[in-house]
């Protein structure tokens, strides 16, 4: 009985505002830079990489680089990002 793994994939799963917003707060709340960063390129893939980046003005290519693994993208370009993924982050402060 040989049983064939199927690699998971987030993005499948971010098919909705609340999804991604529940997914962005836990990975906030970890306090993970790098997973952060892998999140916003989650969710930027959810939404459409080409839409994200006409919005943003950059290169679909270079919002690939700029999210993957190890990358370290420029704090305006997540901003920029995040502004067009329609993602507000609030401060407040903690308990």
């Amino acid at each position: 009985m040989n049983k064939e793994l199927v690699p998971f994939d987030i993005v499948e799963y971010l098919d909705s505002e609340e999804a991604i917003a529940e997914y962005l707060s836990q990975v906030l709340e970890d306090g993970d830079n790098e997973e952060f960063l892998r999140a916003i390129g989650h969710i930027a893939k959810a939404k459409g990489m080409a839409q994200i980046a006409e919005e943003t003005g950059m290169g679909r290519e270079s919002l690939y680089k700029a999210f993957r693994p190890n990358a370290k993208p420029r704090f305006d370009t997540v901003m920029k990002v995040l502004h067009a993924l329609k993602i507000q982050i609030n401060a407040s402060p903690q308990a």
